[in-house]
């Protein structure tokens, strides 16, 4: 039926029964919280789309940022990246060793046993991990010893996902429903942008997204193992976590204000 009134050409039609669909997929999701069930929303604009559709208390349903992962997002904890340039997928098991060694009892070290196991390299050999404020720039040095000890084929890409701790302003995804109502101050990427290039970060980028809705910035360092980039990797990756939980603390949120104390990031005392 949808491809006969698309070769029709009925696109009214075609989005009257996308905008009905979306109306039923919610009002089922909202029943299913009712009667108890975990629901939320993963980013993907379905609240606002049903609520157009006539849904009027689609947020009603939470998303997930604001449920699960802000209270990481306070420590500066996010998706963090380390991609081999030399496209050798040894390079990528020799950093696995590294965080297994030096990392000993650090949660991302389960995951990394389990990717090792159960995760196929795509394009460039790479990794990524949950790890926040301190151990990003700790993890870069290591790696930079590495290069420049031989241990490794070639350089190390750190970057990270642009759902991060300090990186974005989503009102409807990352920054929803903060504690003292800035969802949608988008100051904090900018910020981050900037100490991205203040540390001489190999690559920075600034994103709109999300329909428009929403801003980020993303950030690229390379570890070569020179002096220099030693320098920089620590710069960067120090700076990159230590705003988003600046960023939470601001707001009022109890971890981030100890974390940003723990880290010496400058609160008063």
């Amino acid at each position: 039926a949808v491809e006969a009134l698309r070769e029709r050409g009925e696109i009214g039609e075609l989005e009257r029964r996308g905008r009905e669909t979306i109306r039923r997929h919610m009002e089922a999701l909202l029943e299913f919280g009712r009667r108890g069930a975990e629901t939320f929303e993963y980013g993907n604009g379905l609240r606002g789309q049903a609520e157009a559709a006539g849904v009027a208390d689609a947020y009603a349903m939470g998303g997930f940022v604001e449920r699960y992962i802000r209270p990481l997002f306070c420590r500066g904890v996010g998706p963090f990246r380390w991609l081999a340039v030399s496209g050798d997928p040894a390079d990528i098991a020799t950093v696995d060793e590294l965080i297994l060694e030096r990392f000993a009892g650090h949660p991302v070290c389960d995951w990394i046993r389990t990717a090792r196991r159960h995760v196929r390299f795509s394009g460039l050999p790479a990794r990524i991990g949950w790890m926040g404020c301190g151990d990003r720039h700790r993890l870069g040095l290591l790696v930079n010893e590495a290069v420049r000890d031989g241990r490794l084929a070639g350089p190390v890409a750190f970057t990270r996902d642009h759902l991060d701790s300090g990186s974005v302003c989503a009102p409807f995804r990352e920054t929803e429903k903060m504690r003292d109502g800035s969802d949608r101050i988008a100051d904090w990427p900018l910020l981050n942008a900037l100490l991205g290039v203040a540390g001489h970060a190999d690559l920075v980028a600034v994103h709109m997204h999300g329909g428009g809705f929403a801003g980020s910035a993303g950030v690229t360092v390379i570890a070569d193992g020179s002096e220099t980039a030693a320098l920089r990797l620590e710069a960067v990756l120090r700076n990159d976590p230590a705003i988003g939980v600046l960023r939470h603390a601001d707001a009022g949120y109890e971890t981030a204000i100890a974390t940003a104390r723990d880290h010496g990031l400058g609160l008063p005392v």
